[in-house]
């Protein structure tokens, strides 16, 4: 009777209709005959979606989290040298779990709100001519903060280096949905998630695996069972999986893959480009709210952390938006806990969409006694969507196929 809640969270994100109905079906005999019919073209799409001629892909059911545990543990050995960075709750994570792991972490701490540090990256990697770091891992988007970093800028830094360090990236805010280059930008091991850029619920880990990382593998030793290598290799080139699959989710992702493909993955990043530059707009007329993000170059297109007015508090402002008005914003995390919040823009959205959130987040603003202008941010966020959105259109899948 009084709609829908909206979701503007960085993930889960909002289900198309399309993935809903593919994923509601009865359950199914995951070890059917044709079953492999159904997988293995899967795998060979998540590929294009990554960016991906060579090397494997490896669907777990399971998050992101374990998926950036099954690139560590297949890779590297106990005591291994890695060089990593701090600059969001997420980054911290992962260096968590590698440093519980076993590794020798190196680790570089950077300011919330810049990205992975590639130049302080570059001099480490030059002075290291034992080659002594095994591997390089960077955060592609730190959604904490709303920060997305330059994995291109960092193979050109290992290359200079003539360094052999395997690269990992955490890229679960940004692949399906802002421009990811695997092959092209060298990188070895990358981690997705279902529920952000898929348009999924949580409950898929996807990693994709260079030949590089896969030679890796034959000299990794550090302990796994669940998520080993091996198993998934053997069952995977038959079709099937070495243990009970999720196999809604999977209905589902064989759609999220057929909408991003068909719609073509360069429009897939335009389209989010010139989403979260309406969002951007907005957040500028906002009286005393600024991005996380220190600088145009740390922009992310997926999500924008933005901290609120010293005296306001953000905490307050995504309880009204939630329980007054029917909105879910991001929470700050950690350090920037009632100091900011977040607005996610990635997945299946449109401007429309989009100035609901921000109208929501204004509202919600004022009634924390934030002195925002009404209507201010969603007037700029309209005229830039106006002059920046064309009609919709898709594009064939006999093109693709083509």
């Amino acid at each position: 009777m009084n709609g829908i809640r909206h979701l503007f969270i960085p993930g889960p994100t909002n289900v198309p209709e399309e993935i809903r109905r593919a994923m509601n079906i009865p359950m199914e005999d995951m070890r059917a005959p044709d079953f492999a019919d159904f997988v293995l073209p899967i795998l060979a799409d998540l590929k294009e979606v990554l960016r991906l001629t060579h090397g494997r892909v490896f669907v777990y059911p399971t998050s992101g989290t374990g998926a950036w545990e099954a690139a560590i543990t297949n890779t590297l050995n106990t005591g291994d040298r890695v060089l990593m960075s701090r600059f969001g709750q997420f980054s911290t994570l992962w260096v968590d779990m590698a440093t519980r792991l076993g590794l020798d972490v190196e680790v570089v701490d950077v300011d919330w709100g810049q990205g992975v540090p590639v130049a302080d990256y570059a001099a480490r990697l030059e002075a290291d001519k034992k080659h002594r770091i095994k591997a390089v891992f960077a955060t592609h988007n730190e959604t904490a903060t709303g920060v997305t970093s330059n994995i291109a800028a960092l193979r050109a830094a290992l290359d200079a280096a003539n360094h052999p360090a395997l690269l990992f990236v955490d890229g679960v805010s940004s692949i399906g949905a802002i421009e990811f280059e695997m092959q092209d930008w060298g990188v070895d091991l990358a981690v997705a998630g279902s529920q952000k850029g898929f348009m999924l619920p949580a409950g898929l880990g996807i990693l994709g695996v260079s030949d590089k990382a896969l030679a890796a593998h034959e000299r990794a030793t550090m302990p796994r069972c669940y998520f080993s290598f091996d198993d998934m290799i053997r069952f995977n080139d038959t079709g099937y999986f070495p243990y009970t699959p999720a196999t809604q989710l999977l209905r589902g992702l064989r759609c999220s893959l057929d909408m991003l493909l068909d719609a073509g993955m360069e429009r897939v990043w335009d389209r989010h480009h010139r989403l979260a530059s309406g969002v951007r707009a907005a957040i500028a007329e906002w009286r005393g709210c600024s991005l996380v993000a220190q600088g145009p170059q740390w922009h992310s297109d997926t999500v924008s952390a933005i901290r609120t007015p010293a005296d306001i508090d953000a905490r307050e402002v995504i309880a009204t938006a939630y329980s007054k008005y029917q909105t879910s914003l991001g929470s700050g995390l950690a350090q920037l806990a009632g100091r900011a919040f977040r607005i996610g823009h990635l997945g299946s959205l449109n401007p429309v969409m989009l100035c609901g959130a921000l109208s929501a987040a204004e509202m919600a603003l004022r009634d924390a006694g934030a002195a925002i202008v009404p209507g201010a941010g969603v007037a700029a966020a309209q005229e830039h969507f106006r002059a920046t959105t064309a009609p919709v259109q898709s594009r064939p899948a006999a093109a693709r196929a083509a």
